[in-house]
């Protein structure tokens, strides 16, 4: 997972413009919170890849409910509660659904001892390429500068002309509507793949 820098913080006007959907601020918003809930997720989860998609639905809430947020209050005790709920949710389903858990430990030492190559047939490629190009232009392009071509936030963001923040926001939005896309496809190999492709956003 890659953590930005905050940038000058005033809580009570990022909080205001977030709440009036600016995109800058909750790129700012982001980057100074991720990284202390992220630890945090990491000493209940002991697992970078669950932690790194239990934060980014985390913020994706943030940013589908900005509308009630008090600027007046601080959010932090509040994204605390949302990050260790969704925890507790993670290990809910895995003991409700044992069969799923060791279906995706095989398929998951699957990624690990075949090539992309063998693991991807024809039809999970196109569905991925599929998804990735029904994101918006600039979306799509963070994306691929980031997660295909392995570029910093910081690289991506001065090939865009925008700020790195900006960045951190078109993935995270990218992410999801990617994620949603797959699982919409009912294969699960590819959702999978994507869980392997999203280590480190």
């Amino acid at each position: 997972m890659q953590i930005q820098q905050s940038e000058s913080w005033n809580e009570q006007d990022i909080l205001v413009k977030l709440k009036e959907g600016d995109e800058s601020a909750f790129g700012k918003f982001y980057a100074h919170y991720s990284e202390m809930i992220y630890g945090r997720l990491l000493r209940l989860l002991k697992d970078q890849d669950m932690a790194d998609e239990i934060i980014q639905d985390l913020f994706l809430k943030i940013w589908e409910k900005r509308q009630q947020i008090n600027p007046s209050q601080s959010l932090k005790s509040y994204l605390y509660t949302i990050a260790e709920n969704l925890v507790y949710d993670h290990f809910r389903k895995v003991a409700r659904d044992r069969k799923l858990q060791e279906r995706f430990r095989q398929v998951t030492t699957e990624l690990y001892s075949h090539t992309e190559e063998d693991l991807l047939n024809k039809e999970n490629k196109e569905i991925i390429d599929q998804a990735i190009a029904s994101l918006p232009p600039q979306r799509r392009k963070a994306f691929v500068l980031c997660k295909v071509e392995g570029k910093s936030y910081e690289e991506a963001a001065r090939l865009m002309g925008v700020s790195s923040s900006t960045v951190s926001n078109h993935l995270v939005k990218a992410t999801s509507a990617i994620r949603d896309y797959i699982r919409k496809s009912g294969n699960l190999a590819p959702a999978l793949f994507l869980a392997f492709l999203f280590k480190g956003l």
